[in-house]
C-alpha cells in the first residue's frame, strides 16, 4: 500500500469517528436528564468529534488549511471547558437540581459564589 492509500485511509476513519461522536453527542444532549449531563455530552462532541475532523483535514497536506485546523483545535480546547463552565455555574445559580441516577452534588446546600461585589446598576440618563 502507498503512503497516500493509507493517509486517505486514516482520513476517511477519523471523519466517520468525528461524526459518531458528534452523533452521539448531539443524541446525549436530548437523552441526558439534567443540564449537567447535557453539558458534559456536549463539550466532548464539540471537542473530540471537531478536533477529529479536523486532524482528518490535515490529511488534505496544504500549509494555511493545517495551519487554520491547529488554531481552531487550540480555541476549542481554551473555550470548550471555559463555556461549560459558565454555563453549569449559571444552571447552578439558577437552582438547576442534578437528575441523574446516582449522581452526588457535593456543593447542595452552598450558595453559589458570587462574582464580585454588589455594585449599583447603572442609570443612564
Amino acid at each position: 500500500m502507498s503512503l497516500e492509500l493509507v493517509v486517505a485511509l486514516v482520513a476517511d476513519l477519523l471523519v466517520v469517528l468525528g461524526l459518531l461522536v458528534t452523533t452521539l453527542g448531539v443524541a446525549g444532549m436530548f437523552r441526558l436528564p439534567d443540564v449537567y449531563s447535557q453539558l458534559h455530552a456536549a463539550g466532548k462532541a464539540v471537542f473530540l468529534g471537531v478536533v477529529s475532523l479536523l486532524v482528518a483535514s490535515l490529511a488534505a497536506g496544504d500549509g494555511s488549511a493545517a495551519a487554520r485546523a491547529v488554531i481552531i483545535a487550540l480555541f476549542l480546547l481554551l473555550t470548550t471547558p471555559v463555556g461549560a463552565h459558565a454555563i453549569a455555574r449559571a444552571a447552578h445559580a439558577r437552582g438547576e437540581k442534578m437528575r441523574s441516577p446516582g449522581a452526588l452534588d457535593e456543593s447542595e446546600g452552598e450558595s453559589p459564589p458570587s462574582s464580585g461585589p454588589e455594585r449599583p446598576a447603572h442609570r443612564f440618563p
